[in-house]
């Protein structure tokens, strides 16, 4: 078997997840430290492996969120993100999406860098990808949505003190039409039809927008498959072995 080696490294070997040849307990703590820590994993499947990230609970950006509420930090994914993208022992990755949204820009810069991976790269909601949840939905190269799961698009909100003058209208126009710019960019929805789904006022009660299954995602062009956990393993499998040819 042909053993891979970390970017950098002049020839030393780097031990391979699918050269183990069973879990060992010091593994299976080195494993579980991982999900803690970073909320990920590394599987391989015969000699392919993955990396295999969630992004869950609210995106914390440059506050500190509560400690009850369940975050996910962007200076601990970007870096990941980035030492995926230049690690050859890995050749895919896979996110796990269940989000309620979060900080704007953090969402974004994470969105961005998932975008520029040259790495097969494959999502999928599962529970909930709201809000920002919805640019880093779409920014892998293909994107997947369990049939039980929602998308809620909405305008751009803010909390605590707002001026009611012209500048602060105009900068939240232009925060907006950062995350419509990205979205359409990709995905398969149109400008027009997607302001129209942030913008509904007949669907939401308390709020501007609208809240898309699974099914209806698709249909929009926001999400590219209604499928399973199962489904986007297998296509981000298939992906690296189309990229490897």
């Amino acid at each position: 078997m042909t053993r891979k080696k970390a970017a950098g490294e002049r020839g030393d070997y780097v031990p391979n997840p699918c050269d183990e040849p069973k879990e060992t307990e010091d593994s299976r703590e080195e494993k579980q430290e991982q999900i803690n820590e970073a909320g990920s994993i590394i599987a391989c499947h015969k000699d392919k492996i993955i990396h295999c990230l969630t992004i869950i609970g609210q995106i914390e950006g440059h506050y500190l969120l509560p400690q009850s509420n369940k975050t996910t930090k962007y200076e601990h994914i970007i870096p990941l993100l980035v030492s995926i993208e230049e690690d050859d022992r890995i050749d895919g990755l896979l996110i796990l999406l269940n989000t309620v949204g979060g900080d704007v820009e953090a969402g974004l810069a994470i969105a961005e860098v998932i975008s520029g991976m040259k790495k097969p790269t494959v999502s999928i909601v599962l529970g909930g990808g709201h809000s920002i949840g919805i640019p880093l939905a779409v920014s892998a190269k293909k994107s997947f949505i369990a049939k039980s799961a929602s998308m809620t698009v909405h305008p751009v909100r803010t909390t605590g003190l707002t001026l009611g003058v012209p500048q602060t209208f105009e900068y939240f126009r232009r925060m907006q039409d950062r995350i419509t710019n990205f979205v359409v960019e990709n995905s398969a929805v149109s400008r027009e039809r997607y302001a129209q789904l942030v913008l509904n006022t007949g669907e939401l009660v308390m709020d501007v927008g609208t809240i898309l299954d699974g099914e209806r995602a698709v249909r929009e062009g926001l999400i590219d498959a209604v499928g399973t956990v199962s489904e986007a393993i297998d296509a981000l499998y298939e992906m690296i072995e189309n990229s490897s040819r």
